[in-house]
C-alpha cells in the first residue's frame, strides 16, 4: 500500500514502432512524474522503449494507456506488458540509460 492507501503495483513494458529520435523518453518522464509514479524509461538497443513503472494501479493503468499513444509525433505499434513485483528502489520518474 502506499499512502494514499492505495495498492502499489509495478510493470516492464516493451514499446514498439517509430518510438525512438521523437521525445518518446521525454514525455513519457514527463507522464510518469505527472501521475506520481517512480522508475524509469530507456532506449533499447533495437529501437524498441523500456519502461519500469511503479505505483498505485489506477495511475499505472493510465501510463500504460498513454503508451498506447505515445506523444503526437511517434508511432506505436506494440506495447508489451509483464505484471511485476514493485522494488521500492525508485524515488521518481525518470530517463535513464
Amino acid at each position: 500500500m502506499n499512502k494514499e492507501g492505495n495498492k502499489t503495483a509495478a510493470f516492464f513494458a516493451r514499446v514498439e514502432g517509430r518510438v525512438q529520435g521523437v521525445g518518446f523518453r521525454q514525455s513519457c518522464m514527463y507522464e510518469g512524474q505527472r501521475l506520481g509514479l517512480s522508475g524509469w524509461v530507456r532506449n533499447a538497443a533495437n529501437g524498441d522503449v523500456e519502461v519500469w513503472a511503479e505505483g498505485a494501479e489506477e495511475k499505472l493503468e493510465a501510463l500504460q494507456n498513454w503508451l498506447r499513444r505515445g506523444p503526437p509525433v511517434a508511432r506505436v505499434d506494440t506495447v508489451r506488458y509483464e505484471k511485476k513485483l514493485p522494488t521500492g528502489q525508485y524515488r521518481r520518474f525518470s530517463v535513464t540509460h
